[in-house]
């Protein structure tokens, strides 16, 4: 076995990421790494290559035990780790990233022939013979930087190749050719560690999978013999089972926005979407799928380039959060710490931000007004802090996210996104923020709530799309919004989506 990792265990402030997770890797296969947000998929690749010290456990590597302190230490024992987003330098050339920090020199100095020779039979064996090596590597396309930067990991490492959503941001074409690339590496013996939210590139690539949930090993097996909704089933915990609870059944109301075509290239494939008052829309999909990128693109903060947004009294302006905010749209983003919350600020001013952008900088909202409507929200969604000047950053997550909520119900949205709205957070407030949500709908609001959860998700919707590989491909409702059915439609090849 090339790579053995025993009872891996790394603990954080109040999380514990990982517990006693075992992984193997073997020379000349590509093993999948899977698991939702959490999982502990990167705390495991950051306690193999030297980021993370490991709180107990073992790491071996050719049967030798390993504790690399740094990821240069890692690459110098044969680990090497390409990421989605290229980190190499655009402004040098393909010849200077790929020889960075190991130059050829004569006489003292660089030679510029050599490291332009050296980076030019380097890329021979990856098919990139046409490259112009003295080039920037900015003015090459992604699919190419990621194979330049494959190419260096191989020639710094050489034993473990660790691929990070590498297809993120390529088309079909690009991936298989970068697919090419990895079998090729394969078949030189390398071991591979891919890790993918794209399950049919994970079953067109991969020899072995590993599933990881909740910062524990759920499975190991061969990819050939996994069945899809089993390995569906092994990243969400969930068997096929009814989900009690369920809100009331009711007649739909009226329509209030419709999007018809709407979508952007590179992000979500055009999708048609009528959004009800009073009603919870909901977005089922595993990570990656297109939920986020849905909710980006209605939102604006990734403008729609193809169809149109109406409502009843014509076309609706999303080139903007600012044009969404104008427009009565409110937005909960699932990274609340980084996309939410603006940590410094007090209470009273994080809720206030949104109601302020919606009148503009130019009339600002008295501090007496601001505190009323803070002290208004701390009791309405019994926001746990001895005053409203206290800083965000300050408050537990669940109350985080309250704070997050009150900014947007302060506005008062016709339509309120809610992306992961109960990640992270204790049980009662978990229960308070889904309570919520139905006295929204029962007030009128429309809501659209992404959620990892499928029994919540299921409890709270009444309607459930379905996201694949960034299409929209199934729409829910009535009993067929239970867990079997959301499965099998993520489950479900895309051969069927591509016919759809």
């Amino acid at each position: 076995m090339l790579l053995t990792i025993r009872e891996l265990t790394k603990t954080f402030p109040g999380t514990v990421a990982l517990e006693n997770v075992q992984f193997d890797l073997k020379a000349g296969e590509v093993h999948a790494l899977l698991g939702e947000n959490g999982a502990g998929k990167s705390t495991l690749i950051k306690c193999l290559t030297g980021v993370h010290a490991r709180d107990k456990g073992e790491i071996r590597l050719d049967g030798a035990p390993i504790s690399p302190d740094s990821t240069l230490a890692a690459q110098a024992l044969g680990i090497g780790t390409v990421y989605q987003e290229v980190n190499l330098l655009p402004n040098l050339t393909v010849a200077e990233n790929l020889t960075f920090g190991r130059q050829p020199t004569r006489w003292g100095m660089v030679s510029g022939r050599r490291m332009r020779a050296e980076a030019q039979e380097m890329l021979a064996g990856y098919g990139l013979d046409h490259v112009n090596v003295g080039a920037e590597l900015g003015s090459y396309p992604v699919a190419v930087q990621q194979i330049v930067a494959i190419a260096r990991a191989v020639a710094l490492s050489g034993k473990v190749l660790i691929l990070d959503e590498p297809t993120a941001s390529l088309d079909a074409r690009e991936t298989e050719t970068l697919f090419e690339v990895v079998r090729n590496l394969r078949a030189r013996g390398l071991g591979i560690i891919f890790i993918s939210h794209f399950l049919d590139q994970v079953f067109d690539v991969t020899d072995r999978l590993t599933v990881l949930r909740n910062g524990r090993h759920i499975v190991t097996a061969e990819t050939a013999v996994m069945n899809r909704v089993d390995l569906i089933h092994h990243m969400l915990g969930h068997d096929l089972a009814e989900v009690e609870g369920r809100r009331q059944s009711r007649e739909p109301g009226a329509e209030r926005l419709h999007f018809s075509g709407f979508g952007r290239r590179g992000k979500v494939e055009p999708f048609d979407l009528t959004i009800r008052e009073g009603e919870v829309t909901g977005l089922a999909g595993l990570l990656g799928s297109g939920r986020t990128e849905t909710a980006d693109v209605l939102f604006g903060r990734t403008p729609a380039d193809r169809g149109a947004a109406r409502d009843a009294s014509g076309p609706v302006d999303l080139k903007s959060p600012r044009a969404a905010i104008a427009q009565g749209f409110g937005y909960a983003p699932e990274d609340r710490k980084t996309d939410g919350i603006v940590a410094e600020l007090s209470i009273r001013e994080n809720i206030a931000l949104a109601l302020q952008a919606r009148r503009g900088w130019s009339r600002p909202i008295p501090r007496h007004e601001q505190k009323a409507l803070a002290n208004m929200y701390i009791k309405r969604l019994d926001i746990r802090t001895s005053d409203a000047e206290k800083a965000v950053g300050d408050l537990s997550g669940g109350n985080q996210q309250k704070v997050v909520l009150a900014r947007w119900l302060a506005m008062n949205p016709r339509f309120l996104i809610l992306d992961e709205p109960t990640r992270g957070i204790d049980v009662g407030a978990h229960a308070e923020i889904l309570r919520l949500i139905g006295e929204l709908t029962d007030q009128g609001m429309s809501i659209l709530m992404i959620s990892s959860e499928l029994d919540e998700l299921i409890a709270a919707s009444d309607r459930v799309i379905v996201v694949r590989d960034r299409r929209h491909v199934s729409e829910l409702v009535g009993a067929d919004i239970e867990t079997g059915t959301i499965i099998n439609a993520i489950a479900a090849h895309e051969a069927e989506g591509a016919t759809a």
